[in-house]
Order: structure tokens, then sequence, then C-alpha cells
């Protein structure tokens, strides 16, 4: 008898003790960062790739994706979350991978980078770099004009690009955060963006070669007068390349050391790295 109670009170005692370790787990494990992906618009197939980016991100840090998605396939659509100056209000950084051209109206673009100038930190993909073309956009702009609004934001200026063809992708900066002990890879077929301008504010990290071009594909910029973190990347069409690990990996370094939780290193902040326990 004295046996069976002393081997209940192991039991009791072992499943007490199991229960405050997974509870102080749970409580040094900080809240996932809230990330909002804005995606959709003309000619890539974003219904597909909104997933393999949720999928992916999640995957690599502790982050919660949610999805701002439209099936129109033009270039003219307008989120109407946009109209709400609070539109990005908690969230810790929004993903943009629209690619609405012809949305034009500045009121409206004024409005979706005043929530970066005022401190929300941005991660840029592909044809974000296309979007919002008020005024110029097929000639450098300048610096604080009204042609630069949405290219002030993102640290460059791009109007067009080549053919879809393999890009070779360079680090240029091996001892940046974002770059470091990354390697540099040939994609699938991609198209690789032309550069106009660079601002003075954006630090280049990779550039790529497709044939005899070579351009800039991915860098970081400090915007505003709050410095707010930005990382964008021109990579980014065929869903090969989306799904690839190596974009992949990429882009989630950019988007922690766009929210200050990449070390020197490159090394994800502690209980920022990929997920050990449910969130």
């Amino acid at each position: 008898m004295k046996s069976t109670a002393l081997l209940t009170s192991l039991a009791i005692l072992a499943t007490a003790v199991g229960l405050s370790l997974r509870a102080a787990e749970r409580a040094s494990t900080p809240k996932p960062l809230r990330a909002l992906l804005v995606i959709g618009g003309c000619c890539h197939d974003y219904a597909k790739q909104k997933e393999i980016l949720k999928a992916g991100l999640e995957a690599r840090a502790n982050l919660t994706v949610d999805i701002l998605y439209t099936a129109d396939s033009g270039t003219s659509f307008r989120f109407k979350e946009y109209e709400n100056p609070k539109w990005a209000e908690g969230y810790d950084v929004v993903i943009h991978d629209e690619c609405t051209a012809d949305v034009k109206d500045a009121a409206l673009v004024e409005n979706v980078v005043a929530a970066h100038r005022e401190g929300v930190p941005a991660v840029n993909l592909h044809c974000a770099m296309h979007s919002y073309r008020v005024g110029i956009f097929n000639s450098p702009v300048e610096p604080d004009s009204p042609d630069a609004l949405w290219f002030e934001m993102l640290g460059l200026q791009s109007s067009g690009h080549g053919p879809q063809e393999p890009i070779a992708v360079t680090m240029t900066d091996a001892s940046h955060p974002v770059t470091k002990g990354l390697t540099g890879w040939t994609t699938s077929k991609e198209e690789l963006y032309n550069n106009h301008t660079i601002f003075p504010t954006a630090h280049v990290l990779a550039r790529g070669t497709q044939g005899k071009q070579e351009a800039v594909v991915a860098w970081t910029n400090h915007y505003g007068p709050n410095k707010t973190r930005i990382f964008s990347t021109t990579i980014g069409h065929n869903n090969e390349t989306v799904a690839d690990d190596r974009y992949l990996d990429f882009i989630t370094r950019g988007l922690l050391w766009s929210v200050g939780k990449l070390d020197d290193q490159g090394q994800a902040a502690a209980g920022f790295g990929p997920a050990t326990t449910t969130k």
C-alpha cells in the first residue's frame, strides 16, 4: 500500500512539474509577431503565392500572417482598407505584394505610406515596386518630389523589367544581418527590374545579373523621420521562386530585421525563430 501511495505521489509530482515547466515555457515565449500580407492584382499567381508566403514565413519565424487579398487581376484595384488612416493598426509589419500599377490616387497612396512613415515597418516584394506610380515614374525622380511618394518609402525607383530568364543573385554586403552567412543563387525564370533612382537612405544588399544586364535586386531603407525599417526585393514573380527555401529564408531575414528581431549574426532574436510550441 505504501509503495502504491508513493508511486501515486511521484506521478502527481511529475505531472505538476511538467505542467509548471510548460507554463514557464509559454510565459517566456513572446507573442507571435503580427504581419499583414497585402497581395493581389495583375500578372501573377497570387492565389497560390499568398498561401506559399504565409506557410513559408510562419514556419521560419514566430509570426502570424493575416492576408488581405484580391482576386482582381487588373492593375487598377484599390484596397478599400487603405482609405482608413488606421489601416495598419495592430500590425508589427506589412508585407506589400500587390501589383496595382494604375492606382495613381495620390491621397490614397499618401494614406498607405503615412503608416510606414509613422513607424510601421514594411517588406516589399516584386511587383510592389511597380505599384502606386503617382506622377512621373519612367524617368528618375527627385527626392521629396510628389512623384517620389511611393518610391521614397521603397528606397529605390524602378519602372520596368526584362524578359523572364534566370537571374544570378549575388549578395553584395556579406556583413549585413539580413545577408550574413547567406550565399547567392540562380533563380528559375524571373524578371530583372531596372533601377532609375537609388535613394540616399537605401542600402544595397544584393544584385542580380541576367545575361548582360545587372541591377539591384534587394536592399534596405530607412524611411521618414522615424527611420522606419523597410526591406525590399524585386525577386518573386513565379511560384517556383516564391516557394524556393532560399527565397523564403531571405525574406524572413528581411522581415525580422525590419522589426528589430534579427541580431548582428543574422539569427532571430530569442523567441522569434521557428515556433517550438503551439502558438
